[in-house]
């Protein structure tokens, strides 16, 4: 069997690895009030990389997510507008928070929250929005940002997935209240675990940090009510490095994705993904979506191409609504949503993928998908 092609994988190299040789010999692994070394230049370098006034590392983007609905003051009885159509984490921490989480429509093309459809879920309820940049490609931020700030909103933009990604020129983040971010493993450039959130507003910043560290102001005093969410040393090393490296990182993906674009165009039986003007994909995943045929059919061909050494892989195959335990905030019908859920599949587009690994990938893609289909 063909040795396989991984939807994504981190790269380590050697300076990841003196860094957090460096960290453990010295001998602080966390910081106990605030962030340790390590972590606060890993902000102040992620701040500077993104254009940002703050940067707030913390342990993972389910935190960064938390955290940031937590210091905007998002509380119990508030709704919160999301798409349904994304990692469990984006509707998990507006539960946590004891919010509502209301789940509004997507658009096709994108599979990014339609801003029509989150107008229209608005209610005197709604306290926050989160829209999300699924699969590096950045939602239609501006418009949802008119939205929010016609309605008194928060706006928290999910870029957990948007590494290396803009929209009309800006970084993620540039026009929401605060933008929070994952190094999950798989993600463009990784810390193990871990994620940050970014802010331009000095208050919004100052909650966070106490948040972060059990509320206090100094050590054994809290202030506010606040959690354990500091990123340890050795994490904040490897983002250090790993942050130094995305820029190559995001062009072999956007160089993958082209080239496998430029393979599987005018091949009818798939929509491929796309960039709509003024939006530049981080190409996270590389999500094409069968025209015709049932979920089994799209199933089939995955399992095809997984047999066949192509890690294919399907992302978010069943959307939050329909999961049995957010069926207690409404009943809802989302035909894009439920749609696409059922016709997508991804394909690796990362660093360590080869030109000849693409040409690969689109001839197998191609075979799997005219076996089950036509």
């Amino acid at each position: 069997m063909r040795k396989m092609i991984p939807i994504n994988m981190p790269l380590i190299g050697q300076e990841e690895i003196k860094a957090v040789t460096r960290v453990l010999k010295g001998g602080m692994l966390t910081g106990r009030f605030g962030s340790g070394p390590m972590a606060k230049q890993f902000e102040g370098d992620f701040a500077k990389f993104f254009k940002t006034k703050h940067a707030v590392a913390v342990n993972s983007g389910t935190a960064a997510l938390h955290m940031a609905l937590w210091a905007a003051g998002v509380k119990a009885g508030d709704e919160v507008i999301l798409p349904s159509f994304t990692f469990i984490a984006t509707a998990e921490v507006v539960a946590l928070i004891g919010a509502k989480p209301v789940f509004a429509d997507i658009k096709q093309n994108t599979y990014n929250i339609d801003p029509d459809k989150l107008e229209a879920a608005i209610t005197r309820k709604t306290k926050a929005v989160i829209p999300v940049d699924l699969y590096g490609l950045p939602a239609e931020i501006d418009r949802i940002k008119e939205i929010a700030d016609k309605h008194n909103l928060i706006l928290v933009e999910d870029a957990a997935q948007a590494h290396g990604a803009s929209y009309r020129g800006k970084n993620p983040g540039y026009f929401a209240d605060v933008a929070c971010w994952s190094f999950y493993a798989s993600k463009n450039m990784t810390t193990g675990e871990g994620g940050m959130v970014t802010t331009n507003n000095d208050e919004y910043a100052r909650k966070l940090r106490l948040i972060k560290s059990h509320g206090e102001t100094e050590e054994y005093k809290a202030s506010v009510l606040g959690h354990n969410y500091r990123m340890p040393e050795i994490e904040a090393s490897i983002g250090i490095v790993q942050l130094k490296q995305l820029p190559v990182f995001a062009a072999k993906r956007r160089k993958n994705a082209e080239d496998l674009t430029e393979r599987l165009d005018g091949f009818e039986q798939l929509v491929l993904p796309v960039e709509p003007r003024g939006c530049r994909s981080s190409w996270y995943l590389y999500t094409v979506r069968i025209r015709k045929g049932s979920v089994e059919d799209r199933d089939r061909i995955v399992e095809g191409l997984r047999n066949k050494g192509v890690g294919a892989t399907v992302y978010y195959p069943t959307p939050i609504h329909q999961m049995a335990y957010y069926q207690q905030f409404g009943t809802y019908h989302l035909p894009n949503t439920e749609k696409v859920a059922q016709k997508v599949f991804s394909l690796p587009v990362h660093p360590a993928v080869t030109p000849e690994n693409i040409q690969y990938i689109a001839r197998a893609v191609e075979v799997a998908v005219k076996n089950c289909i036509d």
